[in-house]
């Protein structure tokens, strides 16, 4: 009788456990890291959601694409978080995205209209260093010019490191291969992602890295460290719109739509600051955390098109393999 309880037990718990909905986002490593967003997104979601929410980190964000691309509609993919404007045209082309239906009062610089794709932060490119460098260019030319050191990422796999090469075509359009050929000389290594870059910098092994005019803000923010700042340059700080989308295949497409309108709610949205580092896509009742008001501010925003940006990728990453092949 009381193996009949007992095995009566495990069988009901089984039910319980197969009844409960699965939701895979694909992201990017940073954000499902113990520091990154992961986890209290994970948490606070579940909470509500009666679901289990599966964060699986694919590489940097441009790698994202690559590999949805690969698994097609056979994808284990709900939602793919982490691509941005930079990649959304070449993302929607592959019809493995359906509309989103997501409705916000967004707080993005621009403004936001995509069936296919919802923001949920953003932010300005930019060139970080200690804050007691002597020299410190603020431009490309003099950073061309300059022996200053810099660690980059690579746009085949990078959001940042793509995010560089639309930055410079932006800024100088036909003249972007004679920037990067001044450039060539200051990289000292190219780095598949973003967290690799910025901790080969921190150990000091170059004198700037490619990452965010928002990162000094986690050193004085987490480790009240202000020994870190984000150069500004003259001919502006390109713009990054990070965003997420459903997979049309997905076999939970309602919860799927649940998570994206967490993704800008208030929950959602007070939580990227201190984890992400990012501006939120709507700023949260509370406003920005103090820290954040010591950021620079660029001069001129730019940002190319998501058609404008899928057009030059290919001519883009051209330029700069001929000059980083030298």
């Amino acid at each position: 009788m009381k193996y009949s309880v007992f095995a009566a037990a495990i069988l009901s718990a089984s039910a319980a456990y197969a009844e409960t909905p699965e939701l895979t986002v694909y992201t990017y490593d940073s954000f499902v890291s113990d520091w990154g967003p992961g986890p209290a997104v994970e948490k606070a979601f579940e909470a509500q959601c009666g679901c289990d929410l599966k964060l699986i980190g694919a590489g940097d964000g441009a790698a994202l694409l690559a590999r949805v691309k690969l698994e097609g509609a056979r994808s284990q993919a709900d939602v793919v978080l982490g691509l941005d404007t930079n990649l959304t045209a070449a993302a929607a082309a592959t019809g493995l995205f359906a509309e989103h239906g997501v409705q916000a009062e967004y707080s993005l610089p621009v403004s936001w209209e995509d069936a296919y794709f919802a923001p949920y932060d953003w932010g300005y490119f930019a060139f970080v260093h200690n804050a007691d460098a002597v020299s410190v260019p603020t431009d490309f030319k003099a950073l061309g010019a300059s022996d200053v050191k810099i660690v980059i990422q690579d746009p085949r796999s990078s959001t940042p490191g793509l995010g560089l090469l639309m930055w410079v075509k932006a800024a100088y359009g036909d003249e972007a291969p004679a920037i990067w050929a001044d450039l060539a000389d200051n990289v000292v290594t190219v780095t598949k992602g973003w967290s690799e870059a910025y901790g080969l910098f921190l150990e000091g092994e170059a004198d700037m890295v490619l990452s965010y005019t928002t990162s000094p803000a986690y050193h004085l923010i987490a480790e009240e460290d202000g020994s870190k700042a984000a150069a500004a340059f003259a001919e502006g700080h390109y713009l990054q719109v990070e965003v997420a989308g459903i997979m049309a295949a997905s076999d939970q497409p309602e919860l799927a739509k649940d998570f994206m309108n967490f993704m800008v709610s208030e929950e959602f949205q007070s939580i990227i600051p201190t984890t992400n580092w990012m501006y939120p896509a709507v700023t949260p009742s509370a406003g920005l955390p103090e820290g954040f008001e010591t950021l620079i501010t660029p001069a001129k925003s730019l940002l190319l098109s998501a058609d404008e940006a899928a057009a030059l990728r290919d001519g883009a990453l051209g330029e700069w393999l001929d000059a980083l092949s030298q």
